[in-house]
């Protein structure tokens, strides 16, 4: 039998360790050729204890990327959104496979609905709410916005044929990833948006928000999202016809939450927790943006959408925002008993977006 060659970036990560280990466990996982892209010898031993082959290095190994792309059926990105040149080499890679064997590659690319943020500084609400279905308002976008230009140029690939490309876009995710990847320390089992806002009040002693906290975001579950990634892997390969390309774009949202609500209940856990002052988020200080977002008021803007493609081919996430703000404590606690929030261990700048 020929096996499926599948590439994977981001496996040691929250959402590549997440996927990774649902195609492990795949009912076709035998028919796999599973290579991961891993920066240590010591999580590549590990990975290889799973049966996975791995390729040492980083995005910044470009010719890397553009040889292992163009010997695989399947590309998995799950890495950083915004590396330009590492998805060029591996849409380069593809169009090596394409021009040589006649076949067309499958890409699922990691993107994220920062693409859809505003300036709103954590002042309003905007009633601006985007569709997966509604490309004509996705093309509307400006290539400034976060991730934009990366997405821009998977789009062109599928335009030109040579690749079907998908687009997945999760939004803020939520909660402790689980499984054997997790547990053997091979993958990060946190997210990036709520524990920067968690680090950021852990240290300030004070649960805190951008603004007013008025901005809205939407959200998802970790494992509900890797659900996500397998759906669209099992459509796409097994359906050519899957909407990809310019239609390609599949969001990852489960619910819409209020920013002041998120930092409300973070203030609140750390109270419990006696590191906070109040329940009562407060405003960050252009200090506290300096010192723990690079400046930046992202978590101050909006960004709404509505996963209608994604359900449209047979994704059903049962999750709410109620299951994600009682997530808040339990990340928390493991964040604490980890080491990485102490008083010792400052917050770093995490990409949170």
């Amino acid at each position: 039998m020929t096996k499926t060659s599948i590439f994977v970036t981001g496996a040691t990560g929250y959402i590549g360790g997440s996927v990774l280990t649902r195609l492990l466990a795949h009912p076709n996982a035998s028919s796999f050729e599973i290579t991961a892209l891993v920066r240590t010898q010591e999580k590549a031993k590990l990975l290889e204890e799973f049966g996975v082959k791995t390729l040492l290095g980083s995005h910044s190994d470009i010719d890397k990327l553009e040889e292992v792309a163009s010997k695989s059926n399947v590309v998995f990105a799950m890495a950083n959104a915004d590396d330009l040149g590492a998805a060029k080499a591996i849409l380069s890679g593809f169009k090596k496979r394409y021009e040589t064997t006649g076949e067309i590659p499958i890409l699922l690319h990691t993107s994220g609905t920062g693409v859809l943020s505003d300036r709103a500084d954590g002042l309003y609400a905007t009633e601006t709410v985007y569709s997966d279905l509604n490309i004509s308002q996705i093309e509307s976008l400006a290539p400034t916005q976060p991730h934009r230009d990366v997405d821009l140029v998977v789009v062109e690939a599928g335009r030109q044929g040579y690749v079907r490309t998908h687009i997945i876009l999760p939004s803020t995710i939520y909660g402790l990833a689980t499984g054997p990847l997790f547990d053997k320390g091979i993958s990060n089992r946190h997210s990036v948006q709520v524990p920067a806002l968690i680090k950021a009040s852990w240290d300030r002693s004070q649960g805190g928000m951008v603004g007013e906290g008025k901005n809205l975001w939407p959200d998802v579950e970790i494992h509900e999202v890797a659900d996500l990634y397998m759906i669209l892997f099992d459509r796409a390969t097994s359906d050519p016809t899957t909407p990809n390309g310019r239609e390609g774009f599949y969001f990852g949202e489960s619910g819409e939450y209020l920013m002041y609500d998120v930092c409300k209940a973070i203030a609140k856990a750390l109270v419990e927790v006696g590191r906070g002052k109040s329940e009562e988020p407060t405003t960050f200080t252009q200090e506290d943006l300096n010192k723990y977002f690079g400046g930046s008021a992202y978590l101050g803007s909006n960004s709404r959408c509505r996963a209608e493609r994604s359900r449209s081919i047979g994704w059903k996430p049962v999750k709410t925002t109620k299951d994600m703000i009682l997530s808040i404590k339990p990340e928390i606690d493991e964040l604490i008993r980890s080491g990485r929030i102490s008083e010792k261990a400052l917050p770093g700048r995490d990409q949170y977006y």
